[in-house]
């Protein structure tokens, strides 16, 4: 197999940080696959914030990670690394990945992998991953999303959002969302959220409470940190659970720590891209047995907003950074 792969192949990376134009075609060596990794030729890769913050050089590559942006992918398995059994060459998947996504072929863990079932797409499958693992882990497993619960997401259009009201409408959850126009808050109805507060008319914490009939929500997915938290803490009821997986607004926050004691708040938060190769292995694994089966019976898709060529990542970016988007960018590789 490793035989039949060219020796080159073109990817989209940066030299230095800067605004969306640093981000040009480059040759590199195609890579090889180790001990339970594959090599993926990859049809489409997605496009996500943590790669825009990556490319101004606020968000730089775990250790041993490729520089190259893309933390999402879907294509056709290439290559097996040493001890893969559980996939074979030709086959489509989605995975996670760490980097290397803007690129014609990408590493990935086996055990990152997701098969792609008849029916969707391979610009939908590379739309999957990472919303589907940061949605699954921080509703569901640090926020202890119950059956129905209410939950506030702020950016209720953007991939993540999309895909916490999408999946908690299967399980069983009153998703409010917060958005930044009218428009968009329509488009979030049209998905599934039960109510769209435009948070530039109204204040979102009126409304939350003017809602929930004063009870507040039971659980915050909060992209912007800062001012925000405070803010947050205010629409979270009795044992609410506070969970930040962006700093959008800022990394620090000024709270009434009195008040998270009387109310019994919890306050928690993760980022992905750093954690084990062991951590995101089983955390596919609940993803295949608990979300998967929707996918595979079309239940489950992801919004798209856009897909670019690999070489116009640029117009991606910045498509991104205006915040016009409703859903996910992709790169046609």
């Amino acid at each position: 197999m490793l035989a039949d792969l060219p020796a080159m192949m073109t990817a989209v990376g940066f030299e230095a940080p800067g605004d969306p134009d640093v981000l040009q075609p480059i040759t590199l060596p195609v890579p090889r696959p180790g001990p339970d990794e594959v090599l993926v030729k990859v049809a489409f890769a997605g496009v996500n914030r943590p790669d825009v913050i990556q490319r101004k050089g606020q968000y730089p590559p775990p250790p041993g990670a490729s520089p190259i942006p893309g933390l999402e992918i879907a294509g056709t398995v290439a290559a097996l690394g040493q001890g893969v059994t559980a996939l074979i060459p030709g086959q489509a998947v989605c995975a996670l990945v760490s980097g290397g996504g803007y690129a014609q072929y990408c590493l990935a863990k086996a055990g990152h992998c997701l098969p792609v079932p008849e029916g969707l797409s391979l610009a939908e499958a590379a739309a999957l991953p990472e919303t589907l693992f940061t949605v699954w882990h921080n509703v569901f497993e640090r926020g202890y999303a119950r059956e129905g619960e209410t939950v506030l997401v702020h950016g209720g259009t953007s991939g993540i959002g999309t895909m916490a009201i999408m999946l908690g409408i299967h399980f069983g959850l009153h998703v409010i969302v917060t958005c930044g126009s009218a428009e968009k808050c329509a488009r979030a109805l049209e998905i599934g959220a039960a109510h769209a507060i435009d948070y530039k008319a109204a204040d979102f914490v009126e409304e939350v409470a003017r809602i929930t009939g004063g009870k507040g929500v039971d659980l915050v997915l909060d992209m912007v940190a800062g001012s925000y938290v405070p803010r947050n803490l205010k629409c979270l009821a009795e044992d609410g659970r506070h969970v930040t997986i962006a700093v959008q607004g800022g990394a620090t926050a000024e709270i009434n720590m009195a008040v998270v004691m009387r109310r019994r708040y919890t306050l928690t938060g993760s980022t992905l891209r750093p954690r084990s190769d062991e951590f995101k292995a089983l955390l596919a694994q609940e993803l295949r047995a608990n979300v998967w089966p929707l996918v595979e019976r079309g239940e489950l898709r992801p919004i798209m907003d856009a897909c670019f060529p690999l070489a116009e990542a640029a117009a991606a970016h910045e498509r991104m950074e205006v915040g016009a988007h409703v859903g996910k960018i992709v790169l046609e590789v």
